[in-house]
């Protein structure tokens, strides 16, 4: 789908809108048009300012300068409830309904159809939710407790709600960061189902594969700036990235030479009974292995058995000839084991915590006299790892849960690196930041490993896959089925592994 043209009034807009907090400018003189029947993508490192645009477009933010135009006619929000009733809705990464109600219950709360005595009709609730979804094209039961949902779910379940209040305009902030490739599929039908009924859709999302799937057209913000906005047609990611950076980014998997040394990591024939069997392999020094496979391989699974996390049933782990007791990840963290968890919110970091408490969590005995902190030790132990990792920051003594994404990522890396490991097992390291961080953060592997670390990465970004590993092990329901080395790993050799066609014979490095 081309431009609409300039003959074509679009259904939202903003004209040179600037908004700053205190000395900060997170827009300067933005401009987007949306129109109806297109999805636009709304790219941007973190920091860009997408956040502020997004509230401002939703009526959280007023503009200090600047307008905000529906139908080509300017309007001034005063509140979520004012850009709610203007057909403005937005759909979060982590939708919030309420678990004990039903699906049609969280769609109407506060509005539902009622009888000519007054009571709540359920049955024209439960009709009106089965139409929402017929026309959004899902099945889904309306009287199921939300409870039960998952997150995919969920946010089919605020999009019904959307439309039940005629939104004509849906903001789609990250929607697919915490789903499955089945659930994105399903997800992106709707999408396409809702520009073809004349919807327009903004789209934000870090993977640009996703942004060239589903979208016509779109915008980038730098620092807070309007770079372009353009039709993707013609477009390359390359290009995409140059706008979103300001520079050519030639190294996004900067993988350095390294020497391969003894081995330092090996896990022999370790099973947990219903989540993994017989799983052996070995990580040496100055190498990156990737761990691909599918959600729910058993991968993570794996990392938190040999971290001590988890129990395991069979096998053993040896950590430089010496054999690791499991369940104990305090003597796993003394053998020299660093593990960078998946959810960096739930299982990284305390993020109602400051930034130089989190990076100091796994240094106590380090900063510590007596058993008493020595805040000191601990604020200079911060401050360098801070540096080290250039991670973005105000003050150090601010919650961690005010920093990007990127710059979370950054600090779950610092308290663990602080810890001087032997073996880094990092989970997803990329996952939900943006693409400059995502070099920095692969440039950081590829120079630890340069220094004598083993690493285990492990990743469902299959180009971050081919890109840093020196070797790719692949599992398939419990199993790993295939160890691939760097010059045979192919896109099409790993999937075949991770979906069980390359059969149960491991391919020799």
């Amino acid at each position: 789908m081309t431009h609409p043209g300039p003959e074509t009034t679009p259904v939202l807009a903003l004209e040179g809108v600037t908004k700053s907090f205190g000395a900060v400018r997170a827009l300067r003189g933005v401009s987007l048009h949306l129109y109806a029947g297109e999805a636009h993508a709304l790219a941007g490192e973190n920091g860009a300012g997408k956040s502020t645009l997004i509230k401002t477009l939703a009526g959280v933010h007023r503009p200090d300068t600047g307008t905000v135009l529906l139908d080509g006619q300017e309007v001034d929000f005063s509140g979520p409830a004012d850009a709610r009733d203007a057909g403005i809705a937005v759909i979060y990464q982590e939708p919030t309904l309420f678990p004990d109600l039903s699906v049609a219950e969280n769609i109407f709360i506060g509005r539902q159809p009622r009888s000519s005595l007054g009571r709540v009709d359920h049955r024209r609730v439960r009709e009106a939710t089965a139409s929402l979804f017929a026309r959004l094209g899902v099945d889904l039961d309306p009287d199921q407790l939300a409870r039960g949902l998952s997150i995919a779910d969920q946010q089919l379940v605020e999009i019904a709600k959307a439309l039940s209040f005629d939104a004509r305009v849906l903001i789609m902030d990250e929607p697919t960061a915490a789903l499955t490739g089945s659930e994105v599929a399903r997800l992106f039908g709707v999408v396409k189902t809702l520009r073809e009924q004349g919807s327009a859709i903004l789209f934000i999302s870090h993977r640009l594969e996703e942004i060239f799937e589903l979208c016509q057209r779109v915008t980038t913000l730098r620092d807070g700036a309007w770079i372009a906005s353009e039709p993707l047609e013609g477009l390359g990611e390359d290009d995409l990235v140059r706008r979103m950076v300001g520079r050519d980014l030639d190294e996004l998997y900067p993988k350095q030479k390294t020497r391969i040394g003894e081995v330092a990591l090996s896990v022999q024939r370790l099973t947990r009974e219903g989540v993994f069997t017989d799983v052996s392999f070995d990580v040496r020094r100055g190498e990156i292995v990737g761990l691909a496979g599918l959600v729910g391989a058993g991968r993570s699974e794996v990392a938190r058995a040999v971290f001590g996390i988890d129990r395991f049933d069979g096998g053993k782990i040896e950590v430089l000839g010496q054999g690791l007791r499991p369940g104990a990840p305090s003597l796993a963290m003394a053998a020299g084991i660093a593990l960078v968890p998946e959810d960096r919110r739930a299982q990284g970091l305390v993020m109602d915590m400051s930034i130089e408490r989190n990076i100091g969590l796994t240094g106590f005995a380090a900063t510590s006299r007596g058993g008493l902190m020595n805040r000191r030790a601990e604020r200079n132990r911060a401050v360098d790892w801070a540096a080290k990792l250039q991670v973005k920051y105000a003050r150090l003594a601010d919650v961690v849960g005010t920093l990007s994404g990127g710059n979370q990522q950054k600090v779950v890396l610092a308290k663990w690196l602080a810890t001087a490991p032997q073996v880094l097992i990092v989970d997803e390291p990329t996952r939900g930041i943006d693409v400059g961080t995502k070099a920095e953060v692969h440039r950081l592997l590829s120079s630890l490993a340069a220094q004598g670390v083993a690493v285990l990465m492990i990743s469902s970004d299959l180009p971050e896959i081919l890109g840093m590993a020196d070797r790719v092990l692949v599992m398939h329901e419990g199993r790993l089925t295939a160890e691939i080395s760097r010059s045979q790993a192919t896109e099409e050799s790993v999937m075949a592994a991770a979906t069980g066609r390359a059969g149960a014979e491991r391919k020799a490095a």
